[in-house]
């Protein structure tokens, strides 16, 4: 199925209500050691090819968890966020910092939103209004991203509420590292023409979504910017629909 086409039919069913001793034993024990991580070190090319290791290194983005709250003024989601800086699809992953993206439509033709998550250490600030979606956004660069439900109030002009998001994750959802394991599962000959000598020559981009249930996204960007996308159920891994690079 086409990938374009799938998010449709998901888009659609949201619609109809359905959206990681002595000083000479100490040094020989030192230098076995110190031999034992350089022999480590060398096999985790090998385990990594072999398709044992672990991908998450190489992740650019991670959307681990995403809290969603609904009312008849707005409908609101918090997206607890890992990204790269700078935030570029080149293959080539960055050290990440944690964020909380808080996305809000409007549904009463208000104006000038402003939110804040609520607890011991309470945030936020306006909303900027993006024309494009047609939307209200808000980030905030976080030390603890929030588990379980977050408390936020929201205000506007004229009118202000309190409101609880809890999260789409069930005990049956995938990890992250999960569901980036599953999507290399699925393209093995993809994922072996970008590893070259132990190394893999490409980043991740892994983001937790919510129509009617839960869905990842995984994207997976080689060295010239090409990306191949894939869509997985949020509980099984199965690719839902797929999209090659054009």
């Amino acid at each position: 199925m086409r990938f374009s086409v799938y998010l449709r039919q998901v888009a659609a069913m949201r619609r109809k209500g359905g959206m990681f001793g002595c000083a000479a034993a100490y040094g020989n024990s030192m230098k076995k050691s110190f031999l034992s991580l350089i022999l480590l070190c060398g096999l985790m090319p090998v385990l990594s090819a072999c398709g044992g290791g672990d991908d998450t290194a190489y992740l650019s983005e991670a959307r681990s968890d995403l809290f969603c709250a609904e009312t008849e003024a707005f409908s609101l989601a918090l997206a607890c966020v890992s990204r790269e800086y700078p935030y570029i699809a080149d293959g080539i992953p960055c050290e990440m910092s944690d964020l909380v993206e808080i996305t809000l439509e409007d549904r009463q033709d208000a104006e000038d939103y402003r939110v804040f998550v609520l607890g011991e250490r309470e945030y936020g600030g306006e909303m900027s209004y993006r024309s494009i979606r047609d939307d209200y956004f808000y980030s905030q660069g976080v030390d603890v991203f929030p588990q379980g439900s977050v408390s936020l109030r929201v205000e506007w002009e004229g009118g202000s509420c309190e409101v609880a998001a809890t999260s789409v994750k069930t005990a049956d959802t995938l990890s992250v590292k999960d569901a980036l394991k599953k999507a290399e599962e699925a393209v093995p000959e993809q994922m072996k023409a970008l590893r070259q000598d132990g190394r893999l020559n490409a980043e991740f981009y892994v983001r937790l979504l919510k129509r009617d249930k839960p869905y990842y996204y995984v994207g997976i960007t080689d060295r010239d910017g090409n990306t191949l996308s894939l869509l997985l159920d949020g509980a099984t891994g199965e690719v839902l629909a797929r999209r090659d690079p054009k």
